[in-house]
């Protein structure tokens, strides 16, 4: 099975349930980030898209590459508050964050929810790709699964023994600067949350 990260639409956005309950739907999340975006006197986030699936572009990527060389990266370039915002975060929205929010709200691998804003993961994450470099022969973003399947196919780490010595040179630290890079790129081109599944 594994973890992936996908874009939802407005139906799982707003949808509500139990709140231990898988199935229904991130409305608990949803409530939590607009009482808590009006109580900093910003507008709520009502503007989500129709289903991601079926009827408009959909993100979806599997985590299948280890973390330890990216963490690496992103503790000798970020400050700790810049990592917490490029990859600790439960919740991508497509707005600007001036700080990533905590939520009371227990996600599905967290006991809390972490909602970062997009604008500031992509800004930090295009440090770190000016660091790595993105590799010749890396997939152009668009369909789902399109990155795991090229990190599992090898290219990645094709494209790594090519460029000995450089950062760029670890595929699994190529693989994760790219996912949140795509992630956040996507959640402010279509308008929509990202979670983890």
């Amino acid at each position: 099975m594994g973890m992936y990260l996908v874009s939802v639409g407005a139906r799982e956005w707003f949808a509500r349930g139990a709140q231990d309950d898988e199935a229904a739907g991130l409305g608990h999340v949803a409530a939590a980030l607009n009482e808590e975006l009006v109580r900093r006197g910003l507008p709520p986030y009502t503007s989500v898209p129709g289903a991601a699936a079926g009827r408009g572009p959909a993100f979806e990527e599997k985590f299948v590459a280890s973390m330890d060389g990216y963490a690496a990266l992103c503790r000798a370039l970020l400050s700790p508050e810049e990592e917490e915002t490029v990859h600790g975060w439960t919740v991508l929205v497509p707005f600007s964050l001036e700080e990533p929010i905590r939520l009371p709200v227990e996600s599905g691998y967290a006991d809390e929810t972490l909602v970062a804003g997009a604008p500031q993961v992509l800004a930090a994450l295009e440090g770190l790709e000016a660091v790595v470099g993105m590799p010749d022969g890396m997939p152009a973003a668009g369909r789902k699964l399109e990155l795991t399947s090229w990190y599992l196919d090898a290219g990645a780490a094709a494209s790594a023994a090519a460029r000995p010595g450089s950062r760029g040179a670890d595929p699994d630290t190529v693989f994760h600067v790219a996912l949140y890079l795509r992630a956040a790129r996507f959640s402010l081109r279509h308008g929509c949350p990202l979670v983890y599944t």
